[in-house]
């Protein structure tokens, strides 16, 4: 593979950090480099980028990070809006728990539910203001990697067949669930892990239910539909985009049907799982019936791994630990990852050092997490209850007492990252004005 013309071996003391996929943890990575005077390049194999994806949540530690990065509330107010309630009920109906969230909560900061394809829009146009035009290399995908002790090239493969090597000072892999840069690094990686739960979402003008802005679990373990306004409502209609995830849990040893990851189906395939869900404030089949466009997915994820670092070498986001969304902290992690690997080059500068504190950090917590939301996550208090009552109770603090829920959903929090005394109370992860020295 050809080196890009004008390069040199030498040349990689001057390069800039590499940054292989332009998703949410790329665009923050970037963002963050920029930030701290770290010159940069992010390369995304899509030939343009469009807003796809449905909704997700941004916990308040990385709302935090986004703040810091000049992401304030009126940007987020424009493809989003605060959460105020996080609740889980029973499939008769009956609340098993509920707990105010963001600033309602006393968190300094708040919970944001937002379109992900429009929050990488945003950080993308950030990114082009902020660094130039130049910056951002779309139809640009990194199929591999080789370094020494004096740098990295990043192996690149464009959309009109081109093959040359990009030399940086660091490679850092946001390349996601099919990175090229995490199977070089871990070949004899397992594969891509499925146990057995589908995931059919959409996106559905309503009515928000509860406080008007509430993220909202209805069934049990194995059986149930998420749902929260991505949306304020319209003056007009008083209707807002509610994004929700109806799911069931199959015998996962006959594998997944098809090799297609995000397929679109009909309303048909799926929608007799929920057949009789009308609780009056929240009629399910009515809701599925009003979406566009409808999309299946697998619940993933991947084995954690020792280590994201190999020399000059990291992963972050999806890349190092893909996750399960029951906690809605996936694309909130890959914030937090960028934000954590920019203090570790400011402390230890633009070389194998910082990637090794970066590691040392996040890897193993991170990986425990992954494990963690296999097993359910939050939504394992909806396990509890089928445990005990078979799901059908008339007072939940006769299955399961208040202060087990409380202790169940503390020790969530406290693993993910956004227990609120400790993120209230911490130092911002990378400090006002700070540079890396050079």
């Amino acid at each position: 593979m050809a080196q890009a013309a004008g390069t040199t071996t030498d040349s990689r003391a001057q390069a800039p950090v590499l940054i292989a996929g332009g998703g949410i943890g790329g665009m923050a990575l970037a963002l963050t480099l920029h930030q701290i005077g770290v010159p940069c390049v992010v390369l995304e194999q899509v030939p343009a980028l469009l807003p796809l994806g449905v909704g997700i949540n941004l916990q308040p530690n990385a709302v935090r990070e986004l703040f810091e990065l000049g992401i304030d509330e009126a940007l987020l107010d424009r493809i989003g809006l605060p959460a105020r309630e996080w609740a889980l009920v029973g499939r008769n109906g009956h609340d098993v728990y509920a707990e105010p969230r963001g600033r309602e909560a006393g968190y300094r900061w708040p919970q944001y539910a937002v379109h992900r394809g429009q929050l990488q829009m945003l950080l993308a146009d950030a990114v082009r203001e902020r660094l130039g035009a130049q910056a951002l290399r779309l139809g640009h995908r990194v199929a591999g990697y080789r370094q020494d002790e004096a740098g990295v090239f990043a192996q690149v493969e464009t959309r009109d067949g081109a093959r040359f090597e990009l030399p940086g000072r660091l490679l850092v892999a946001c390349d996601g669930l099919h990175s090229a840069v995490r199977q070089q690094m871990h070949p004899a990686q397992p594969p891509i892990q499925w146990g057995g739960a589908i995931m059919w979402r959409g996106v559905t003008p309503g009515v928000p239910i509860r406080t008007g802005a509430s993220f909202v679990g209805v069934g049990g373990l194995r059986h149930r539909i998420v749902l929260y306004p991505i949306s304020r409502p319209d003056p007009a209609t008083g209707l807002a985009a509610i994004n929700w995830i109806a799911e069931i849990t199959v015998d996962p040893s006959r594998g997944w049907g098809h090799g297609d990851w995000t397929r679109r189906v009909a309303l048909e395939e799926f929608a007799h799982h929920f057949d009789g869900w009308n609780y009056g404030w929240l009629d399910v089949p009515a809701l599925l019936r009003g979406a566009g466009e409808i999309y299946e997915y697998p619940m993933i994820d991947r084995d954690p791994v020792p280590t994201w670092v190999d020399g000059r070498v990291a992963l972050l986001g999806d890349a190092a630990h893909v996750m399960y969304p029951v906690g809605s902290n996936g694309a909130s992690q890959a914030v937090v990852d960028a934000r954590v690997l920019g203090a570790a080059l400011v402390a230890h500068g633009v070389g194998p050092a910082a990637l090794q504190a970066y590691d040392q950090q996040l890897c193993g917590p991170v990986s425990a997490l992954v494990l963690r939301n296999r097993g359910s996550g939050p939504f394992g208090l909806l396990g509890l209850v089928d445990d005990r009552c078979g799901g059908v109770f008339e007072r939940i603090d006769d299955v399961i007492p208040a202060a087990e829920r409380e202790a169940y959903m503390a020790r969530y929090k406290q693993a993910a990252g956004f227990a609120m005394e400790t993120l209230n109370a911490a130092p911002p992860t990378l400090a006002p004005g700070a540079r890396v020295a050079g």
